[in-house]
């Protein structure tokens, strides 16, 4: 298999000539973004959803003109969620000059944030990776640009205790969890709130590839009984904790999915929406297609005498894609003007992205603010719910917990 995939948005050339209004001419510039994908391997469902919005973003900015007179250039590879293509993307990205790269999955992300920072390109983990790379002074060149696993556990507990009342004293809250680096790293703060909350915690890990959990369901259902069940997992095992938590009687209404295991196609795999009423999920960006930038990448596909891709139907993925690159290209907006036009390094485009507030793409982005501290960006995260058929938004951006986060963060600090 060819690893290494050409983007597919026609940039042929370095340069191009536009005119100006006052009809004088300039060279168009271009630069180059790094998008490290999986299309083929264990989490290829969602990397050949995710990774279209991406494009289409780079594309509709392309077709306005690029930003700030800057063409972008998008070298896209499939690293089928392995960690030794993961060093060799960023390698690629490296010698062909990229500004910035989206990195994909934990795994590659742990085994890439040292030479991201010795190589000083910034690279984007959002939703997953490293809990801690949140802390901008000890992650320099990572950027979770959204709400860690950390972060999301936060939100969960917060979520169940609002669900329950108020009051999780004395309540039993499932962890059901894929059993990798990824499915581990909530922990530490769920174990943390069962102590500060005075609710008991199990933990049941499911094993790779997930497709298997009937057991831990069946435990959960027949001897735990718990008020609430947070789940984390990916690939194809979310749609099996819906089947399988429904077969058992459990109702949905008390199961809320941390980010991968929220989207249209894990429910619709679980037997459809109307099989998953109740079921509650988390999310970074915003769902459906009620945004503006949703309506003007559908414009530019029907302006080229297309349809739009199928893709898009599949909106908490394909807009989780759009949101990174809008704020790749914000980062790389910011560091044009603080240039004054000229194009800027990949330490100036950093900077860039450290200075991101106030920019929400119309609600499809959350309220977040990055900072040199701040490289998550807050922590903010939307509850979404399967009623009647659809996901609808049952709780707008809040952040859970945060002091908790907080306290995890600066314990880390003090331990480099």
């Amino acid at each position: 298999m060819q690893r290494f995939v050409k983007s597919w948005l026609g940039l042929a050339a370095t340069t191009a000539t536009l005119a100006l209004g006052t009809g004088q001419a300039f060279a168009q510039k271009e630069v180059i973004f790094g998008l490290q994908c999986d299309r083929t391997g264990p989490t290829a469902n969602v990397g050949t959803v995710l990774c279209p919005g991406y494009q289409d973003y780079i594309a509709l900015v392309n077709s306005k003109g690029g930003v700030e007179g800057h063409k972008i250039k998008v070298i896209e590879i499939d690293n089928e969620y392995k960690v030794p293509p993961a060093i060799e993307a960023h390698e690629r990205f490296k010698k062909e000059g990229a500004l910035l790269e989206a990195l994909y999955g934990t795994p590659q992300t742990a085994a890439l944030n040292k030479k991201l920072e010795e190589d000083k390109i910034l690279g984007t983990s959002p939703g997953f990776g490293t809990a801690s790379a949140a802390d901008g002074k000890r992650y320099p060149y990572t950027f979770p640009i959204a709400a860690s696993y950390w972060s999301q556990a936060g939100a969960a507990v917060a979520f169940a205790k609002e669900k329950l009342g108020g009051n999780l004293k004395g309540k039993k809250i499932a962890y059901v969890y894929y059993d990798n680096p990824a499915g581990k790293e909530a922990l530490p703060i769920l174990e943390d709130l069962a102590k500060d909350e005075g609710f008991e915690m199990r933990t049941f890990a499911v094993p790779a590839p997930g497709l298997e959990m009937g057991a831990q369901v069946l435990d959960i259902t027949g001897r735990f009984k718990p008020d609430f069940v947070i789940t984390h997992l990916f690939g194809r095992a979310p749609s099996v904790s819906i089947k399988e938590l429904k077969g058992k009687g459990f109702p949905l209404s008390k199961v809320v999915a941390l980010v991968w295991g929220s989207s249209e196609a894990d429910i619709i795999a679980a037997g459809g929406m109307g099989m998953a009423e109740g079921y509650n999920t988390i999310q970074f960006a915003g769902v459906g297609k009620d945004f503006p930038v949703i309506k003007d990448i559908e414009a530019m596909y029907k302006a080229q005498g297309k349809q739009p891709p199928k893709e898009m139907d599949s909106t908490v993925l394909y807009n989780r894609g759009v949101l990174i690159a809008a704020l790749h290209v914000e980062a790389l907006r910011n560091a044009i003007k603080a240039k004054g036009g000229a194009t800027p390094t990949s330490e100036e485009v950093k900077k860039g992205m450290e200075s991101i507030k106030g920019f929400t793409l119309g609600g499809l982005v959350p309220p977040m603010e990055i900072t040199p501290a701040d490289h998550e960006g807050g922590g903010w995260v939307e509850i979404w719910t399967v009623k009647g058929g659809k996901l609808e938004r049952t709780k707008a951006w809040f952040q859970g917990y945060r002091p908790v986060i907080q306290k995890h963060l600066a314990a880390e600090a003090s331990k480099s």
